[in-house]
């Protein structure tokens, strides 16, 4: 990757699928990309294809992890060189009541080392909120990412 294929001007991608409903559906883009930064749009625990959200907290916090994965892949200039989680820098993650608990913070905090890796800690914001924009949606994770110009 070289300078040459990133711009300065926004590129804006959504990920086949559920990520291609919702932006139909309510106008909006899963990720944009200005330059070696990626930033993107909240991402729940929906299955990617369906839009499905799991019965389990758990299994919709790692989903929701997966989803972030899947949208900053979406957003990458290079197939063959993926943005993942260890070039995120930046977290916020939103949760209702039935996440913002200890033992869902701690399968979200579990969740960001797996998908970070043990030394990789970007910085992280949690917010509480009475309710998310989906019926059933617990947890939504924003991540911004910067990606390594070299690799």
């Amino acid at each position: 990757m070289t300078d040459s294929t990133l711009s300065s001007k926004p590129v804006f991608f959504t990920y086949i699928g559920y990520g291609e409903t919702l932006s139909k559906e309510f106008h909006y883009s899963q990720a944009v990309r200005i330059g070696n930064r990626i930033e993107i749009s909240g991402q729940g625990g929906w299955d990617p294809s369906t839009g499905a959200i799991p019965s389990s907290l758990a299994d919709e916090i790692e989903q929701a992890f997966s989803n972030v994965e899947l949208t900053l892949q979406a957003a990458s200039p290079d197939p063959s060189k993926k943005v993942t989680w260890r070039q995120v820098y930046s977290v916020r993650s939103f949760h209702t009541p039935a996440s913002m608990t200890e033992k869902g913070l701690a399968t979200v905090a579990a969740a960001l080392k797996k998908f970070c890796g043990p030394d990789h800690r970007p910085i992280l914001t949690a917010v509480g909120t009475p309710q998310l924009a989906l019926p059933g949606m617990n947890i939504e994770i924003e991540v911004v990412a910067l990606m390594d110009l070299n690799n």
